[in-house]
């Protein structure tokens, strides 16, 4: 039997930084579950749920195709994108196949097991929850942002200073809650810290069930700051706030880059760049301090790296 398979990891997060992650942890057979946010309200997804589909699709798409084994062509036509067809301009087609599927198969979670079965997938894409949910911030001036797909717009403005989901009392996905307690590890992120990763622990269920696994926690921080979200952020600063919103979780591992390659990059929304650590650890937590870095793309973390340094983890820690 193959050892990989009998190692459950559970991945929480969100967007493309979830994505990546599991790109490059499929090729090692691990028992993989990745745990998404569903408070995605941006491009297609969002004109999806103002169309009256609260469930949205869009980071749910991303980690099916990333988790999909080579078939290369079914993976270009799910995450085709429209750019010239009147109605359809900005729709991913795999949002549309997710929920056509929904309304044949009669739920969300069915459609998500069907569209796993035809690119099949190595592994299983759980959504946190099934409830419709949106998430608001409270920003340093007051003020109370509401949707994900505008809170970095105003977080430049004026600094995130908490999150919380409309409404306040959200369920767990039971399936969610149940691969957590049965992992052996659970990897948060890297992505977007507060829209991607954090939204998943203003989940009560969520959160406990990470507090009472007994699965061992990685944190792996983001290699550069984000406009709108972490502009300023040290990696101390990522790792309170993981603290902070998984109501101090002791994380066992911390994989953070060590490579500057961005100084910084201003844009409208302001300047981004890289960040490290080189301490061996952060406050109990074991801090594994490599390049990650990808050069051609240097805000963002290279997959043959990040991987590699996952399965060290796992395997020397397993």
């Amino acid at each position: 039997m193959d050892k990989c398979k009998s190692v459950k990891v559970v991945l929480i997060g969100g967007g493309s930084g979830l994505a990546v992650v599991l790109k490059g942890l499929k090729r090692f057979n691990f028992d993989i579950s990745a745990i998404v946010t569903m408070t995605d309200d941006g491009q297609s997804s969002g004109r999806i749920r103002k169309a009256g589909v609260f469930s949205p699709p869009g980071d749910i798409r991303k980690c099916i195709t990333s988790l999909a084994s080579d078939e290369e062509l079914l993976t270009k036509l799910f995450e085709h994108r429209f750019k010239s067809i009147r109605g359809l301009n900005g729709h991913s087609l795999g949002n549309l196949i997710l929920i056509a599927l929904t309304e044949i198969t009669g739920s969300f979670e069915q459609a998500i097991a069907a569209t796993s079965s035809i690119l099949k997938i190595n592994g299983e894409v759980v959504p946190s929850t099934l409830e419709d949910v949106r998430l608001g911030a409270k920003l340093e001036n007051g003020q109370i942002i509401l949707g994900e797909k505008d809170i970095p717009v105003y977080g430049h403005r004026n600094p995130i200073c908490d999150i919380m989901t409309i409404p306040e009392k959200v369920k767990a996905n039971p399936k969610a809650v149940q691969k957590i307690k049965e992992a052996d590890f659970v990897i948060m992120g890297p992505g977007s810290l507060y829209t991607s990763v954090l939204s998943n622990f203003l989940i009560d269920g969520i959160k406990k069930a990470v507090q009472e696994t007994k699965a061992k926690s990685i944190y792996i921080c983001n290699v550069s700051t984000e406009r709108g979200e972490t502009e300023g952020y040290s990696v101390l600063d990522h790792y309170q706030q993981i603290k902070k919103y998984t109501s101090n979780l002791d994380i066992d591992y911390i994989l953070v880059n060590n490579h500057i390659v961005t100084e910084g990059q201003e844009g409208k929304l302001g300047a981004i760049t890289n960040i490290k650590l080189s301490s061996n650890h952060l406050n109990g937590s074991k801090v594994i301090s490599t390049d990650l870095i990808d050069e051609e793309n240097p805000l963002y973390h290279n997959i043959e790296k990040l991987s590699k340094n996952l399965y060290k983890i796992i395997s020397q820690s397993h």
